[in-house]
């Protein structure tokens, strides 16, 4: 009998297990701290943050409101506000918006057995895929798992 690697199944399940736990951490609309791994190069947080919003302008519209985003300071964080710039999305980095429609978003980015997982939470979306990243750029090493909230 032929014997398969644990590996992909591992991160297919931590991929697809991370929306569930988004529903403890993320939900109550409340702005939540981001986090990333600050030894992530620029051109993998380019890369990976360019995928993870063009997959949230799918869900939720492209420019369809004001993005609130509590950044941690990463590449990352900036490469993530500056790609939701580029689809349209206004940003704000604090709580403070005046009669616009908000959506409160938060990342959490890991480095986990040589791949980088990454998640979003924005209003009622939770997004999450595992990337193979190097100091070049990154490519998606799973799919997409999208959970939404009613």
């Amino acid at each position: 009998m032929r014997q398969v690697s644990s590996m992909p199944r591992l991160v297919l399940l931590s991929v697809l297990g991370m929306p569930l736990a988004g529903c403890a951490s993320f939900g109550g609309g409340a702005l939540m701290a981001s986090s990333a791994p600050a030894d992530l190069s620029g051109p993998a947080a380019s890369a990976i943050a360019g995928d993870m919003v063009t997959k949230l302008a799918e869900q939720v519209g492209p420019g369809s409101g004001t993005i609130i985003l509590k950044p941690d300071g990463t590449l990352f964080g900036q490469a993530l506000e500056t790609s939701l710039k580029s689809w349209g999305y206004a940003v704000a980095t604090d709580q403070k918006t005046k009669g616009e429609k908000t959506i409160p978003l938060a990342y959490v980015v890991e480095s986990y057995n040589g791949q980088v997982l990454a998640r979003l939470s924005a209003g009622s979306v939770e997004l999450g895929r595992a990337y193979a990243a190097t100091a070049s750029g990154a490519s998606p090493a799973s799919p997409l798992s999208v959970m939404q909230r009613g």
